[in-house]
């Protein structure tokens, strides 16, 4: 795992040296340089195989004429060398970096699809003076880039790229508007107009005559076989598991795990320990809020069980003042509250491990979210309701008592009156894709066209996201649950969930694996039939049947529970005046992208809708602190040193 950074077309050594040395986070046991007159390269280490200065990169082939710079881990790198091996390739290092430099030499860019791993990947080719770029499947490792004057930058992070002052910091609408929706920017465009991220699975090449290639080489194709038997069903997705996380073991650095306590994390560790000498080192977090917002309880549960070496964080209101270095190292506005448990959970696992294992995808891959339960509810039985019992139903909510609401979702009557005018949309809705926006939206189509100011209006008015997501995802290509999950998969999970996850380890120098991201898994999955991913009363129908007598019968039986940071609790307290001095009327007119009606509209009805207002209010606390950082360029330790 480290950090990359470099750009084709023009020598310039101490510009290289800039966008690499903003890297050091990433890697901060060694650095390289490659610098010749079309290509320069650089590169910051996190030793995690091969520790010796044989793994420094860049790396090169025998001839010289092939490098490369890489960021992630190939875990099949040693049946690759074997082959490689028999075809005369030599091999001077132990490092799976070496490896991609013969495989390209044998394969050309074909070499991608060998590759089983999380991986962004720049190689030199003198030979043809063409450059590769390629990003992992799932996208778990992040690759940006940018041209200036026909000269293509890249690094790992957009900050590296920002040390070339030719390029400008505007904002991108396109990206404002989906981070609006869904905290997050999950385009292949990012909030710098003109800087673009590589998507998972594809490739990006381009050559000295300026011939410029972005292609796919990996497709996902779901189609559920239903020649299985469910005992075949099970086997499979337990071996395959149990597989994936043998080869995320690869490492000559200590490794540990996240746990939350569900059948996820659960999952994972028990075959971590299976393959482990020692205990497994364990980590977990909670809040100061009993066990409202905990599931220490559960993931203390698990480590007895398994006999983990087990620590506890708890995160407190006063770990709020980290909240600019979170959006700092994220490069783009992520409104993702788990962040702030992640950073801390690996500023206190680095002086312990350097690799992590998660649980992360699983919601994905299995069938998890609540949005895809309530999205395959409603195609079951929501036609059959008549349209005047759709319009009184909103109505009648607002008369049940909190506790029987809370039942159907556990903080239901926090989300308050305009909760209930969101239920109303998603009942009321034309189209699926209207229907699950309702659901996941910070920002709906409604509450957008109030936020922005006029000129925002103007700017973002050609973007359909909800004609958009129906043209593409609600096909009859694949049936409507199968449809749910390949949205949730193929349009956040990279750019929320992964990409929080890579930007707030990596911070320290700590690299996280994610077992259940293994494509043959993903493949798989997508062949499973929809009947062992969710029904009526149960998620996850597959992995719970696959770990029966592994896991604990509590856990397996144990119901989804989303992982829930409490801002809500934090905006009760001193954070509000902290966000009220962010978002104040002369702040907000000053950026001129939002209009402050609605801001005061959330601050004077805050407490009739706590929950439904604070991720909206969260999410414009994240966007302008970024803004004051990034467009504007100003230093930012602490959120009340917000305005001078």
């Amino acid at each position: 795992m480290c950090g990359i950074a470099g750009f084709f077309g023009l020598e310039d050594k101490p510009l290289l040296m800039k966008m690499t040395d903003r890297l050091e986070h990433r890697g901060p046991d060694d650095f390289g340089y490659y610098a010749d007159r079309n290509i320069c390269l650089g590169h910051r280490r996190l030793s995690i195989i091969d520790l010796s200065r044989r793994g420094k990169q860049p790396i090169f082939n025998e001839n010289k004429d092939i490098s490369v710079i890489f960021n992630g881990e190939i875990y099949n790198f040693k049946e690759i060398r074997k082959e490689l091996e028999k075809k005369g390739h030599k091999f001077k290092s132990d490092t799976d970096t070496e490896v991609i430099v013969h495989a390209y030499e044998q394969y050309g860019e074909k070499c991608l699809a060998l590759f089983n791993g999380m991986f962004a990947i720049v190689l030199y080719d003198s030979r043809k003076k063409k450059i590769l770029l390629a990003r992992d499947r799932m996208g778990v490792k992040p690759l940006y880039f940018t041209f200036q004057n026909k000269v293509l930058y890249f690094a790992s992070e957009i900050k590296a790229l920002l040390e070339n002052k030719r390029i400008k910091r505007e904002i991108n609408y396109r990206a404002l508007h989906e981070f609006l929706t869904y905290r997050c920017n999950p385009t292949s465009e990012t909030m710098f107009r003109g800087i673009y991220k590589l998507a998972p699975g594809y490739y990006l090449t381009y050559d000295s005559r300026k011939n410029f290639v972005i292609d796919k080489y990996w497709n996902l194709t779901v189609k559920p076989d239903n020649t299985l038997t469910e005992l075949e069903l099970k086997e499979k997705l337990y071996e395959l598991i149990r597989d994936s996380v043998r080869m995320r073991l690869i490492s000559d650095v200590p490794l540990g795990a996240y746990l939350s306590g569900g059948i996820d994390s659960g999952t994972i560790l028990s075959f971590m320990a299976e393959f482990s000498k020692e205990p497994v080192k364990t980590f977990s977090v909670g809040f100061g809020f009993e066990e409202e917002y905990n599931e220490l309880k559960e993931a203390k549960f698990l480590a007895d069980h398994f006999k983990t070496d087990h620590k506890e964080i708890i995160v407190e209101p006063e770990t709020l003042g980290i909240i600019p270095k979170i959006i700092w190292h994220a490069d783009e506005p992520m409104a993702d509250p788990t962040s702030i448990p992640i950073y801390l959970l690996a500023r206190e696992t680095k002086p312990n491990v350097t690799v992590v294992l998660t649980g992360d995808g699983g919601d994905e891959q299995f069938g998890g979210y609540e949005q895809i339960k309530i999205m395959n509810l409603y195609n079951q039985y929501g036609n059959r309701i008549p349209g005047f019992v759709k319009r009184l139903m909103p109505r009648l909510a607002r008369n049940i008592p909190n506790r029987f609401l809370n039942r159907f979702f556990k903080y239901a009557s926090e989300l308050g009156e305009e909760g209930l005018k969101r239920f109303e949309r998603f009942l009321n809705s034309n189209t699926d894709a209207e229907r699950y926006l309702e659901l996941v939206s910070i920002f709906n189509d409604v509450e957008k066209n109030e936020i922005y100011s006029d000129d925002a209006i103007l700017k973002t008015s050609n973007f359909k996201l909800a004609e958009e997501i129906q043209n593409k995802y609600f096909t009859k290509e694949r049936d409507f649950l199968n449809q749910v999950l390949y949205l949730d998969t193929d349009k956040i999970l990279a750019e929320d969930m992964l990409m929080k996850a890579d930007k707030n380890t990596m911070a320290f120098g700590v690299e996280e694996r994610t077992p259940f991201l293994d494509y043959r898994i993903t493949e798989f999955m997508a062949s499973v039939p929809v009947n062992f991913k969710i029904d009526k009363s149960m998620d996850k129908i597959l992995l719970r049947k696959a770990m029966q007598g592994r896991l604990p019968e509590q856990t397996v039986n144990r119901k989804k529970t989303r992982f829930f940071v409490p801002i809500n609790r934090w905006l009760d307290g001193e954070l509000m005046d902290i966000v009220k001095q962010v978002l104040s009327r002369e702040n907000i007119n000053r950026g001129g992208i939002f209009n402050y009606n609605y801001v005061e509209k959330m601050f004077n009805n805050y407490s009739k809708s706590k929950l439904f207002y604070s991720r909206q209010l969260w999410s414009l606390l994240t966007f302008e602190v970024w803004r004051k950082m990034f467009i504007e360029g100003r230093p930012l330790n602490t959120l009340d040193r917000f305005v001078d």
